[in-house]
């Protein structure tokens, strides 16, 4: 299979690793916690506004869209949508901090930067098969990533979809937002009561005769020490 379709088909999870390597190594402190919630905001805000002209099309599991959208943020750039990712995933970098937060950040960058280059080759390959001289003229006037000064007025005039839906259809990625920003907070005390119940559990494991006495020394000296 082409690679391609591979980063395509799996981008929702590919970041996985990256998002517990950045949980791993959290230790945040308010500067850099303000500094990532903006960088969060920022792209988050950015993801909206293109959901609110792409619509639910954004989720498919099949390259390719619909309809070609050229006005609001596609107005812009071509993909506003992997631009406003790319903010948030180093806004969680921030927002996580840590010694290693330096080490980590070119680490995502790379990432991003070489998945991204992939998913838009070929999207833009298929776009280009699936709407011809209407792409092409949308490809020749529109940045590929970096966005120009001005709004491109050659495009369609999509009216932009109410918030509430637009909501509804980012759901998912406000509460994947939500649920990491509260780990990365409250790593310690959720170690600390994950650590507790795995000692609660193997001791009336232990005291039933359900555990062997081995096992249970090993668990309580290696993996809760």
């Amino acid at each position: 299979m082409d690679i391609r379709q591979l980063f395509f088909k799996y981008r929702s999870y590919t970041p996985i690793p990256i998002v517990l390597l950045i949980i791993y190594y959290s230790e945040p402190s308010q500067l850099y916690i303000m500094i990532g919630l903006s960088l969060i905001a920022a792209g988050e805000f950015i993801r909206i506004s293109a959901v609110r002209y792409a619509g639910g099309a954004t989720r498919t599991r099949n390259v390719g869209a619909p309809y070609l959208c050229t006005s609001g943020p596609y107005s812009l750039t071509r993909n506003p949508l992997y631009c406003g990712n790319v903010i948030i995933y180093i806004g969680t970098v921030f927002f996580a901090g840590g010694i290693w937060m330096w080490h980590i950040l070119p680490l995502v960058a790379t990432f991003f930067i070489f998945q991204y280059y992939h998913i838009i080759s070929l999207e833009e390959e298929t776009l280009k098969i699936k709407f011809k001289d209407q792409y092409e003229l949308f490809f020749e006037n529109v940045p590929q990533l970096f966005p120009r000064f001005s709004p491109w007025k050659g495009g369609n005039q999509t009216k932009p979809k109410n918030l509430i839906s637009t909501l509804r259809t980012e759901k998912r990625t406000l509460q994947n937002i939500f649920f990491i920003a509260f780990i990365i907070m409250f790593k310690k005390q959720i170690v600390f009561f994950t650590g507790f119940m795995i000692w609660q559990t193997v001791g009336r494991l232990y005291s039933l005769g359900l555990l062997p006495h081995s096992l249970a020394m090993f668990v309580q000296n290696h993996i809760l020490k």
